[in-house]
């Protein structure tokens, strides 16, 4: 007979058995809506493998139970819920393959073939089912109980085993062979087999929970999971692979580290062998281990001494920075001689772009150390350096115990960068922790919080990179080698475009030689029109956006060659973004050029001063900063204290109101440099006397005209030469740092070196 199939997960039903139960699978329920409009019959068959959601007839029984549906029920869901009495059962043969909706088997019913019992093997019967069920009651009293109101003296074996078996909780394996059993004494004996089977195995978990309980009592609470651990393996009879106590023991063998380091650690591995691994302070203990094991302790990587090879590293990879080159060498060979020699602690000091980060990098290579870069920009949390005492919930080392351990060697290069953005709050200084980590005298036997054992971090050769040495604090900065990264010039950033950045960006946007032609007069045009910086960041992305446009170009348009050059660079990048500040055409009155350092390297700025008829006012305007405005009050204090001697009357100042302004007034401005700038202007406007339109100067002053040093010449003189100045005033006492500028950056300016206001004038204003 062909009949619809609805297979079951988990479920058996048995004949005469009157059973509420959902169909959820569209198949399912399109068979018990098939089977309600024929005659309301329908074979449930159960599925060997529960987890498969569209079976075949591989993936069920055999023998099944023929149901008919008294009621169909939709539930919210897509679920229908059907109430059906079992009515016999049957085989299934096979599959009727015309049928896609749901599935159509050609089943043959079974009939029951009833057995003669005599009333002895009756009775009998009935006293093994009821002391099999007694047995089974001591662990499952309740479904035991259900049974009592549903059994009844008037029914047969065969309606009791199959009773029995639908209301037991039994496997549904069990229940499937109990179905699948053709004889009424083997089905029988399935039954009480199954039931006898449930009930060791719950007098098993009994017994074992018994003696787990009983292993408790005489040990601590600590031990409980251990200790079963410990049962179940010798109950199962399986063997365990390696502990994790004996890896460890096995890791710290092998460890290159002192016998007093060795024995903490194995100290700290026997104190975790008498706690649970599963509880808190367990979980704390083996990271803490696992910390201890993976630092390097006495690890250390062999220094390649080769000064050339070093000397060619760095000269490849880095153009110009011949401080910092010449710093490194002279460690090397120091190293040589001594053939160990104190790692020194070197601070790179410059504007952002000038390569500071890279060149570490370089001399990692150049020495054959491991690199480590620990960025400490926003750091505040002084735990982030010496790390978090154990005590606390997440505890972890710090960056530097962190640092070795990535390394995972005692001696490697460790980039302490952007080391003047750390910041502090209420969890600490962070400056002073570290103090410790840079000290040469301390860091032997630096102790992290969360290690609580001194690493040697005295052969660790420490770089530090910083902006601005204004915001780290006196004691850091003094146990610290200072070396200045100065701006590039233009030569310079000329030749890092050719030999370095047109390389990277080219290979990074796919282009080549053949593909894409950059000239020299472009690339120049870039440093001058297109970026203002003292280093070569922005220039390298002015040459990455070139690739791409090139590449997009390519792939609309053409496959030629893409040429570049002054001409049609504007095509590629717009109109240009800066023009240079070029010295004044013709000499002025109350106008100085003057020189300024800023982030992005040195600029040249006016400064203007008129006056009129008033009180002796003074209006400054320029976003001018309070050391600038001070400059102003302390340059037109010595002016006037001079202006008698060349003619100026006394009450000249007390009718005239002064205006001195710095164009570019969007732009803040500070310092003192500007001090005899402002001088000069403010002396020219009062006098009337010219200015030299090709001067320009730096420099500040005191009330009684002395000309005191400043910083940032190097800038400075870069910017006065781009701009065309031909004489440069620059203080006395800064004559030393000058001898070091390459001609390069001098050019032919005439550099003129005054050490009061005096001679200032006598070269600034023509006369």
């Amino acid at each position: 007979m062909n009949i619809p199939v609805a297979a079951l997960q988990g479920l058996v039903i048995y004949p005469e058995a009157v059973i509420h139960f959902d169909l959820t699978r569209k198949k399912s329920i399109a068979a018990a809506k098939a089977a309600m409009k024929n005659d309301g019959r329908l074979l449930t068959v159960s599925q060997k493998d529960i987890s498969v959601e569209n079976p075949g007839i591989s993936d069920l029984y055999t023998v099944g139970t023929i149901i008919q549906i008294k009621q169909l029920t939709k539930m919210p869901g897509g679920v229908v819920r059907l109430l059906a009495e079992g009515v016999g059962r049957a085989k299934l043969h096979g599959m009727v393959e015309e049928e896609k909706r749901y599935l159509l088997g050609a089943a043959k019913e079974i009939f029951e073939i009833e057995k003669e019992f005599s009333e002895e093997e009756i009775q009998a019967s009935y006293r093994v089912i009821y002391d099999t069920l007694s047995d089974y009651s001591e662990y499952y009293p309740r479904v035991v109980k259900s049974l009592e109101g549903l059994l009844e003296e008037s029914m047969s074996i065969g309606q009791i085993c199959f009773l029995i078996a639908m209301n037991v909780p039994l496997p549904y394996e069990d229940k499937q062979a109990i179905l699948e059993e053709a004889t009424l004494d083997g089905r029988f004996l399935k039954l009480i087999n199954a039931l006898k089977k449930e009930t060791n195995v719950s007098k098993f978990q009994a017994e074992l929970s018994e003696k787990i309980k009983d292993d408790i009592q005489d040990t601590q609470k600590k031990y409980i999971l251990r200790e079963q651990m410990e049962f179940l393996r010798k109950e199962l009879s399986e063997e365990n692979g390696e502990s994790d106590i004996e890896n460890f023991l096995k890791q710290l063998e092998e460890l290159n580290a002192s016998e007093e380091i060795k024995q903490k650690i194995k100290k700290e591995i026997k104190r975790f062998d008498n706690l649970s691994e599963q509880t808190s302070e367990g979980s704390v203990q083996r990271m803490y281990i696992e910390a201890l094991l993976e630092l390097p302790w006495n690890n250390k990587s062999i220094d390649n001494p080769d000064i050339k090879n070093a000397e060619r590293i760095l000269n490849a990879d880095h153009y110009g920075m011949e401080k910092v080159k010449e710093r490194i060498l002279e460690f090397l060979a120091v190293r040589a001689f001594t053939e160990k020699g104190t790692s020194p602690i070197i601070c790179l000091v410059g504007p952002p772009g000038t390569g500071k980060t890279s060149i570490a990098r370089s001399i990692a290579r150049a020495l054959n150390k491991e690199y480590v870069r620990i960025c400490l920009g926003g750091v505040r949390d002084e735990a982030e350096i010496r790390g978090h005492r154990r005590t606390y919930v997440g505890a972890m080392a710090g960056r530097i115990a962190e640092g070795l351990k990535n390394a995972s060697v005692a001696n490697p290069l460790m980039l302490l960068d952007e080391i003047d953005k750390v910041s502090n709050d209420y969890k600490g200084d962070t400056f002073s922790a570290l103090l410790e980590v840079l000290d040469p005298d301390q860091n032997k036997a630096f102790r992290d919080h969360y290690i609580e054992l001194p690493l040697d971090l005295s052969e660790v050769l420490f770089i530090a990179t910083a902006n601005d040495t204004s915001n780290i604090p006196r004691p850091l900065l003094d146990r610290m080698e200072i070396v200045e990264v100065s701006g590039y010039t233009a030569n310079e950033k000329f030749h890092i475009a050719k030999n370095h950045l047109m390389k990277k960006q080219f290979a990074l946007s796919g282009m080549n030689s053949k593909m894409l032609s950059i000239s020299d007069g472009a690339v120049k045009d870039i440093i001058s029109y297109y970026t203002r910086e003292a280093g070569v960041r922005g220039l390298e992305k002015k040459i990455g956006e070139l690739c791409r446009k090139a590449a997009k170009e390519r792939l609309e348009n053409t496959n030629d060659k893409i040429v570049i050059n002054s001409k049609n660079l504007s095509k590629y990048l717009g109109k240009r973004k800066y023009t240079l500040n070029m010295a004044n055409r013709k000499d002025e009155i109350g106008i100085v050029t003057g020189l300024a350092w800023t982030a992005v390297g040195g600029d040249t700025l006016e400064i203007e001063v008129n006056t009129m008829p008033g009180k002796g006012n003074i209006k400054l305007t320029g976003q001018m900063g309070d050391v600038m405005k001070e400059s102003a009050s302390i340059a037109m204090s010595y002016v006037r204290s001079i202006a008698a001697k060349y003619g100026v009357e006394h009450k000249y100042f007390a009718e005239t109101d002064f205006h001195i302004h710095i164009p570019e007034g969007a732009v803040p401005k500070d310092g003192p440099s500007a001090g005899i700038t402002m001088a000069t202007a403010i002396f020219s406007a009062i006098t009337g006397k010219k200015v030299a339109s090709k001067t320009a100067m730096t420099g500040e002053v005191t009330l009684r005209g002395k000309v005191l040093p400043v910083g940032g010449l190097k800038e400075k003189l870069l910017a006065a030469n781009t701009a065309g100045i031909k004489k440069v005033l620059v203080p006395k006492e800064n004559e030393k740092d000058i001898e070091e500028f390459s001609t390069e950056i001098i050019g032919d300016m005439e550099l003129i070196y005054a050490s009061d206001m005096k001679e200032v004038l006598k070269e600034a204003i023509v006369w």
